[in-house]
C-alpha cells in the first residue's frame, strides 16, 4: 500500500514540476519581448517565484518519491533498460531546469542576449522529455 501512495505522490509532483517547466520558458518568451522596465521587473518576480516556489520543490519531491519507490522495489532495475533510459532523461531534465535557473539569473541582471524566438524553441524541450519519459514508463519498449 505504501508503494501505491508513493507512486501517486510521485505523479502529482511530476505534474507540478512539468507545469513549471512548461510555463517558465513561456515567461522567458514574453520577458524577452518586453520593452518597459515595469514589465521586466514583473517578469523577474514571476519567474523567480515560479522557479523557487514551485519548480524546485516539485523537482525535489519527484526525486524523493521516485527514489523511495526504487528503494522499496530495487528489482525494477532488472526489469529492462527502459528504467535506465528514463533515469538518464530525468538527469538531463534536471540539467534543463538548472539551465532555466541560469537564464532566470541573466534576466534578473538584465543580461539576456537571446530573442523571443530562441525561447519559443527552448520552450519545446520539456515536451520532448515528457513524451519520451511517459512512453518509456508505459510502453517499456526495451
Amino acid at each position: 500500500m505504501l508503494y501505491l501512495w508513493l507512486k501517486a505522490l510521485h505523479i502529482i509532483a511530476i505534474v507540478c514540476w512539468f507545469a513549471g517547466l512548461f510555463y517558465l520558458p513561456r515567461l522567458f518568451v514574453y520577458h524577452a519581448m518586453s520593452e518597459d522596465a515595469p514589465s521586466r521587473e514583473r517578469f523577474c518576480t514571476m519567474e523567480r517565484k515560479l522557479y523557487r516556489g514551485i519548480m524546485v520543490p516539485s523537482m525535489i519531491a519527484t526525486l524523493v518519491f521516485g527514489l523511495w519507490m526504487l528503494s522499496i522495489n530495487p528489482g525494477l532495475f532488472a526489469t529492462g533498460a527502459w528504467l535506465h533510459a528514463k533515469l538518464t532523461l530525468v538527469a538531463l531534465l534536471i540539467g534543463y531546469q538548472h539551465a532555466c535557473g541560469s537564464l532566470l539569473k541573466k534576466f534578473a541582471r538584465g543580461e539576456n542576449t537571446r530573442s523571443h524566438v530562441f525561447y519559443r524553441w527552448f520552450n519545446e524541450v520539456p515536451v520532448l522529455f515528457l513524451l519520451a519519459i511517459v512512453i518509456l514508463v508505459v510502453v517499456k519498449p526495451f
